[in-house]
């Protein structure tokens, strides 16, 4: 018996998300990375062409879901009492975040304790001539350089003065802003009047839905290439001396990630194992691409179809909580900074925990975009207004950043789903 490519192409995509898939293909590439360094170095371009695709459908994807979603938000007569309650979760969300990452790094502090032979390894890659060149450069980079956080760079970095070029330079937080406006606008139209804009923009979003789909087939490949090309470029050794960072940012993320998922069981009416099931496609996509934004339709179609949250509300509330609710950003913050105070054996007071929750808390926002040696970069910035020295720890936690990437990732997607079903009515009819 033969499968019709309408029953074929369901079941490739729920073979490529699996669980069980996605770390064999990781461990794959971790051994092909290991053992034949020089052949898996090129795999990069694999991934990073998956990516970019992915990237193509973002923008185009948010805009017309929050316009749509909006306008007929506007319709219903709902929109008050959505954002009524959107505010004081977003506040409650971030407070929370930021207190268990506070918590779980003063309780297990991963940089106290550390034996000698590991400092060895740390002092053996700071003091690497190549390696210090390198900081050198990003850090005097304008690119890279961190932000002077003030109230007035946070507002205007939420005002687009050119749609346009805001677009074309991938902001999102400028572009989800218009589409915001536009959206609001749009819903005091007459139907008579806006019906096509209606059509055109559900066209767009649910072509842009079917891409993603599509391009998600080859993901299998993406995680074997992504795993061997890392593992070839970086090696072992930067990961296992920053071994207890990275087990600290994770044990956080494993404790976010499971009051998330009880939200959501308690929110939707479901058991853990059916939530975990109907996130597995977002967080695979967190894994393989590092990038949350390319996870929008697989987190809406898995919070509307499989968890029967209302369509409207999900398809506007999905591009807030990307954009605004920047929980990993938070946590990797805190738990960077703390972990350098705990390595130069520097305690912080009460006062300057608070101070780095709040200064965390902001720097969140200013985030939009940013990965990498930009994101580190703030973090030194961090450290600064707390009197921390952090040029000697750059290039450690660039070596360890594309673990921390996918880490920080996968916290913003279960976090934000986790938001929107607080914010979103119970599901009525539940599957």
């Amino acid at each position: 018996m033969t499968l019709s490519a309408a029953a074929f192409l369901p079941l490739l995509t729920r073979w490529s998300i699996h669980p069980a898939v996605v770390i064999s293909c990781l461990l794959i590439g971790a051994v092909l990375g290991t053992y034949f360094p020089e052949q898996s170095k090129p795999l990069s371009a694999i991934s990073t062409i998956y990516v970019d695709l992915l990237r193509m459908i973002v923008l185009p994807f948010m805009v017309s879901a929050v316009i749509f979603s909006l306008q007929k938000l506007f319709r219903d007569g709902d929109s008050g009492r959505l954002m009524g309650r959107l505010i004081p979760v977003f506040l409650a969300g971030t407070v929370a975040t930021t207190l268990i990452g506070l918590a779980v790094t003063l309780l297990e502090p991963p940089g106290l304790g550390i034996d000698q032979g590991t400092r060895t390894a740390l002092g053996g890659i700071v003091g690497n001539a190549a390696d210090r060149a390198n900081t050198i450069i990003p850090l005097l980079s304008p690119e890279t350089a961190a932000p002077k956080l003030t109230f007035e760079s946070v507002i205007l970095s939420l005002v687009p003065s050119n749609i346009f070029e805001s677009l074309s330079q991938g902001d999102m937080l400028k572009a989800l802003v218009f589409a915001m406006l536009f959206g609001i606008a749009a819903g005091q139209v007459p139907s008579r009047v806006s019906t096509s804009l209606t059509d055109a923009l559900e066209t767009i979003y649910r072509s842009c839905q079917t891409l993603a789909r599509w391009i998600n087939f080859p993901l299998p490949l993406v995680l074997i290439c992504l795993s061997a090309s890392q593992i070839a470029r970086t090696g072992w050794s930067p990961i296992l001396a920053m071994g207890a960072f990275v087990g600290n940012y994770l044990l956080i993320s494993v404790v976010l990630c499971l009051i998330s998922v009880w939200i959501i069981a308690q929110r939707s009416g479901q058991s853990l194992a059916f939530v975990l099931q109907a996130l597995r496609e977002s967080i695979a996509l967190a894994i393989a691409t590092n990038n949350i934004a390319v996870c929008m339709p697989a987190m809406i179609d898995g919070l509307s179809e499989r968890l029967a949250f209302m369509r409207t509300r999900v398809e506007l509330l999905v591009p807030l909580t990307v954009s605004l609710f920047r929980t990993g950003q938070i946590v990797y913050f805190v738990a960077a900074t703390l972990f350098v105070a705990q390595v130069y054996e520097n305690k912080l007071s009460g006062a300057e925990l608070v101070l780095l929750g709040l200064v965390a808390w902001v720097s969140s926002f200013a985030t939009g975009g940013m990965k990498g040696l930009a994101l580190i970069t703030m973090t030194g910035g961090i450290c600064a207004q707390l009197d921390l020295p952090f040029g000697a720890a750059f290039v450690l936690f660039v070596a360890v950043d594309p673990i921390c990437t996918f880490i920080r990732t996968i916290i913003n997607v279960v976090t934000s789903c986790a938001a929107i079903t607080v914010i979103c009515p119970r599901p009525l009819k539940l599957t």
